[in-house]
């Protein structure tokens, strides 16, 4: 598996990175989640050797992920690398030509690519008259066309829109069912909540959390229940329940939190007795969304303590 090691990198006064350990495993798709500036970035560039950590290690199936052929690596950076001047084939065929792909191999596979996302036409056009996402989906296609064992992709869905998207998650799933093993950083938590079997959260340098998506979910102790009844105008019975916290009332259902202590099948029970049709009840661990905002929240607010006269761990 890649292998991440508490990684240690600071830049002048920033800890960027501060002991980050996490491992994906072969043919997975893996989301690297975290907000801007959380040291997303900084990791995928120690993985593939642009930047020397501090301290810390990174290994590919075992061995120092330096030393592998440049080739078992594709690297789709957030900042757009095309040449703007230089026509799209072209400078496909010339990228896939720098890893020893034979040029007739990388035209031919380009050109398949480029019908796939819908940009055929666009072959023989510079870049810089590309609109943004499709110069976002050369770029992806230019980062696979050598037929890297490991892609990492630094926010690859950002301005993308709905049909471009569902494009590209078509193509991460191909490439994973291909044995491939897929990597990607985002803050945008539903993505990775559809696409990934696992995940990290990273904050200000340091994982607070990371495992397989269901279980990253279920680590904090409570589940999510969507209630709706045929007498769904009063919720106050609701609130009234122990160990219930009802996060979201709408007219279509209700949806709320059961803690650890409590069972959710009370709140199935206590609505049944209250007369009227239950018309929807389902219990879903907790979205990634909730996970982060907990956890991040809950980092910030240890450090403000800490930094707090008289703050203690």
């Amino acid at each position: 598996m890649l292998q991440i090691n508490g990684l240690r990198k600071r830049f002048g006064e920033v800890q960027a990175l501060d002991g980050v350990t996490f491992s994906v495993r072969p043919g997975e798709v893996f989301g690297f989640l975290g907000a801007n500036g959380a040291g997303k970035t900084t990791t995928m560039r120690i993985v593939l050797g642009f930047l020397h950590a501090d301290d810390g290690t990174v290994t590919w199936r075992d061995r120092e992920a330096r030393t592998w052929p440049r080739r078992t690596w594709g690297y789709m950076p957030e900042e757009r690398g095309l040449y703007l001047r230089m026509p799209v084939l072209e400078q496909l065929v010339f990228l896939a030509s720098l890893y020893g792909v034979p040029r007739a191999t990388a035209r031919r596979t380009a050109l398949d690519w480029l019908a796939r996302f819908r940009i055929a036409d666009y072959a023989d056009r510079r870049a810089e008259s590309l609109s943004k996402g499709n110069q976002q989906k050369v770029q992806f296609i230019a980062t696979v066309l050598h037929d890297p064992d490991v892609i990492l992709m630094d926010e690859p869905f950002v301005g993308l829109d709905p049909v471009n998207v569902a494009l590209l998650k078509a193509a991460f799933l191909e490439m994973r069912d291909r044995g491939k093993t897929l990597i990607f950083s985002t803050h945008q938590l539903e993505m990775a909540e559809e696409l990934c079997e696992s995940v990290a959260i990273i904050d200000c340098g340091r994982v607070v959390t990371a495992g397989s998506t269901r279980d990253v979910k279920r680590s904090t102790g409570r589940q999510t229940v969507r209630l709706a009844t045929s007498r769904d105008g009063d919720i106050d019975w609701l609130r009234a329940l122990p160990h219930v916290v009802v996060t979201r009332p709408g007219e279509d259902y209700t949806e709320m939190h059961v803690d650890t202590d409590g069972d959710p099948q009370d709140v199935l029970r206590a609505a049944i007795d209250r007369g009227g049709k239950v018309l929807r009840f389902e219990v879903a661990d907790p979205s990634l969304e909730e996970v982060f905002v907990e956890r991040v929240g809950a980092l910030e607010l240890e450090e403000q303590t800490l930094a707090s006269p008289g703050g203690r761990p």
